[in-house]
């Protein structure tokens, strides 16, 4: 005997799955003009800001140093039209003269003669020596201050941030005698400008294969912006001896 056949249609074998013919729906005229205008926002924010901020710092540069040269040599008394960076070019000038006339005999003479008054001044030797220190510690070829950057757990166990190392190891800090010590600054996110100095440490710092102005992009872009290629972040097992 033949089983009786049913009368029910047979059900469809994509049944309940989307259906493959219908074309992808185009986006709306409004969401393609907002695409456009975020999309203008990334092109064209990064050229202006830098713009902007490079004029800021040549007209400031020009406001300290144009002043500078004689009434009868201003560019303004001998031009029709303003020459832009003329101050930048002169502070060059200057400070390069500045640093080879303290590199010899009689400018380190003339220096030590200003610092010797300055020490005599109760609230303004304070602030020079603050000053010379810094910028002698970051601006030194020979330093290694800010030159590398290290993973560190901050600011509670378990999460880590980025840090610069400021200082090598030191085993002489008051009541952590005999311990390793390193000190790191720990910038805040977007202003590096600002953070914490720490000692922390020597095994729970460690220092990433990457470069300083990496490091830095990450923290202002909230680590949007990974290292470049050149270096990946990579920890490494040991930390090299600083030399301080």
């Amino acid at each position: 005997m033949t089983e009786p056949q049913s009368t029910q249609p047979e059900a469809d074998a994509t049944e309940g799955e989307p259906s493959l013919l219908l074309p992808p729906r185009k986006p709306g005229i409004m969401a393609r003009l907002r695409t456009y205008f975020f999309t203008g926002i990334i092109v064209a924010a990064p050229i202006g800001l830098t713009v902007y901020i490079t004029s800021w710092f040549i007209d400031l540069v020009d406001t300290w140093f144009v002043p500078l040269l004689p009434e009868q040599y201003q560019p303004d008394r001998l031009l029709p039209f303003n020459i832009p960076g003329l101050g930048l070019i002169i502070a060059l000038v200057v400070l390069t003269a500045l640093g080879a006339l303290a590199a010899n005999f009689f400018g380190q003479a003339l220096l030590t003669l200003t610092e010797r008054v300055v020490e005599r001044m109760p609230v303004v030797r304070s602030i020079y020596s603050a000053l010379k220190q810094i910028f002698e510690t970051v601006l030194s070829q020979s330093n290694t201050s800010f030159r590398e950057v290290a993973l560190v757990e901050y600011p509670r166990l378990g999460s880590y941030t980025l840090a610069f190392i400021t200082s090598g190891p030191r085993t002489d800090l008051p009541g952590l005698e005999g311990q390793e010590m390193i000190g790191v600054f720990v910038p805040t996110t977007p202003n590096p400008t600002g953070g914490f100095f720490l000692y922390m440490p020597r095994e729970d710092v460690r220092v990433l294969d990457m470069t300083v102005e990496d490091g830095l992009k990450m923290i202002v872009s909230f680590g949007i912006v990974e290292p470049s290629k050149g270096g990946k972040g990579k920890p490494k097992p040991t930390i090299p001896t600083l030399n301080i």
